[in-house]
């Protein structure tokens, strides 16, 4: 007898500069695609929300720390950082005006609506690398996830921030003894040399146990200064 299959059911598809980004309905958990590559769903999100938490313990006490989140994507990362009172400002840098715009109303909103509300919140649409190249503000915390890891890049023009010449982009948005946190499917060895020979200090990697498969991993490291 053949077994059922769940067809994934597609809720919306654009086309933006960066090219196609889609969002489907699997079963009971939403998905988000870009370019044909799988990025993030709602299944889990105990990753996304150890690389906020991750980044805060490693400030050591840290009075009301800002924070700057790369990526918005299904929204764990921003809705974990809104509900913990000892985040000082959060900020969200997400290129893709369409996730936006599903947070904002449509169907991702039942999960970050509350965080959107907070006063500490804010969404800045625009390009993550050119955000940490271009903007003036600074933070305690920095936390990357864009991509599936620095190996394994959505587009090519994010590989760049992940050589030294990017990690020194992130060094200078970030306070003394601010902390980089990156979230990455796998671990890295050679992404732990890359953020030394930039000189970032306290390089470490922090396995976080998945239902199945390889544990993700989030990078740390300590901004020099």
């Amino acid at each position: 007898m053949p077994i059922p299959y769940d067809i994934p059911e597609v809720l919306d598809r654009r086309e933006g500069p960066h090219g196609e980004v889609v969002l489907r309905r699997h079963g009971d958990r939403l998905e988000i695609i870009a370019n044909g590559c799988f990025l993030m769903d709602t299944s889990d999100g105990r990753s996304e929300r150890r690389l906020v938490d991750a980044a805060r313990d490693a400030l050591a006490g840290r009075e009301r720390p800002d924070v700057l989140i790369g990526g918005l994507g299904v929204g764990f990362s921003l809705a974990h950082a809104a509900a913990d009172p000892r985040w000082g400002r959060i900020t969200v840098v997400e290129r893709e005006h369409a996730i936006v715009e599903w947070h904002r109303d449509g169907p991702l909103a039942v999960l970050s609506a509350r965080a959107l509300s907070d006063p500490r919140t804010e969404i800045v649409e625009t390009d993550l690398v050119a955000h940490v190249n271009e903007t003036s503000d600074t933070y305690d915390a920095l936390c990357l996830d864009i991509d599936n890891g620095p190996d394994w890049t959505v587009t090519d023009g994010n590989g760049n921030l992940y050589r030294e010449a990017g990690l020194a982009s992130c060094a200078r948005v970030l306070r003394p003894g601010g902390v980089l946190a990156v979230w990455s499917a796998q671990p890295s060895p050679e992404f732990e040399g890359t953020l030394r020979n930039a000189g970032f200090q306290q390089v470490r990697t922090e396995e976080i146990p998945v239902a199945r498969g390889v544990p993700d991993v989030v990078h740390l490291a300590i901004s020099p200064g």
